[in-house]
């Protein structure tokens, strides 16, 4: 069997293009441009990079970007000083404070400073709990990109047997949720579970987020599965730097149904969800209906 490969970037566009088309529907019969504000602390080179193209692709989108860069020593008292001016600007929709941050700020209570409903990245601990209670919340945006995902290739998920392999905030328990949601059967699985390719061989749906490069065997894989592969890991190989998931890819991708590269299948999900986000907390704040497509 040779699997279906999942093309990230390609999705990734359609988002792009479906929140643009909102945008402009939102600036021609509203007079409304929604807004993200990104918060960037010191100068690490990864954030740096992640920034630019966040503001990038915000701009193309037709949105409003405001990007605030702060020193590495800036103190948490003026960090939260910033936030609560962004929560208050009806300009902004959307806050996101990327991380990490240096050692000596809070990244909890920074990130739970931002307003819930301007809090695009999902992590605030009002959107985590809505979510896992099912209600109405702002979803991380990786959770959300496998979602739109899996949906687009399989359809109706319900009744499905679904293993998340890690259980970090960011990733793994919202994706769990938001499986629950969807009414397939969860099991969250990380380095302690017991016979962890037993558990991985029953699932229709592997999500694989735990960062360890190429731990997921294809002989984990359940013929015919759907695998989401979360992970992105720099290795040394023949002589240089490569980047490959969670899953060794070549040997899952001879036994799934459909898989994600890395790079080139997750990855470009979040931002294009982050876009998304933004949009959706725009109309959320204006009562106007929420753009069809973009959201859990």
């Amino acid at each position: 069997m040779s699997a279906t490969i999942i093309d990230g970037k390609a999705f990734a566009a359609t988002i792009r293009g479906k929140v643009a088309d909102h945008v402009a529907r939102l600036k021609a019969e509203q007079g409304i441009t929604p807004g993200l504000a990104v918060v960037l602390v010191g100068e690490d080179p990864a954030s740096q990079v992640y920034v630019r193209s966040k503001r990038k692709q915000t701009v193309e989108a037709g949105m409003n970007s405001y990007e605030h860069k702060l020193d590495a020593d800036t103190s948490e008292a003026d960090l939260l000083a910033l936030i609560e001016t962004l929560n208050a600007d009806p300009a902004v929709h959307g806050i996101l404070v990327q991380l990490p941050l240096p050692g000596h700020l809070d990244s909890d209570l920074v990130i739970n400073a931002i307003d819930p409903v301007k809090d695009v990245d999902g992590f605030h601990i009002s959107n985590v709990g809505l979510l896992g209670t099912g209600q109405k919340s702002m979803v991380p945006c990786t959770p959300l990109g496998c979602l739109m995902m899996l949906r687009d290739h399989l359809g109706a998920l319900s009744g499905l047997d679904a293993v998340v392999l890690g259980r970090s905030n960011i990733v793994g328990k919202p994706m769990a949720q938001l499986l629950l949601g969807e009414s397939c059967t969860v099991t969250i699985a990380h380095s302690r579970t017991r016979n962890l390719g037993d558990v991985v061989r029953r699932a229709d749906i592997v999500v694989a987020a735990v960062g360890r490069p190429e731990m997921v065997p294809g002989d984990w894989i359940k013929p015919g599965a759907t695998v989401i592969d979360v992970g992105i890991n720099r290795i040394e190989r023949d002589g240089g730097t490569v980047l490959v998931g969670d899953c060794h890819f070549e040997s899952c991708a001879a036994v799934a149904g459909a898989i994600t590269p890395v790079p080139g299948g997750v990855g470009p999900m979040t931002i294009a969800c982050l876009l998304a986000n933004t949009v959706t907390a725009c109309c959320r704040a204006h009562a106007l209906p929420e753009p069809e497509g973009l959201t859990a």
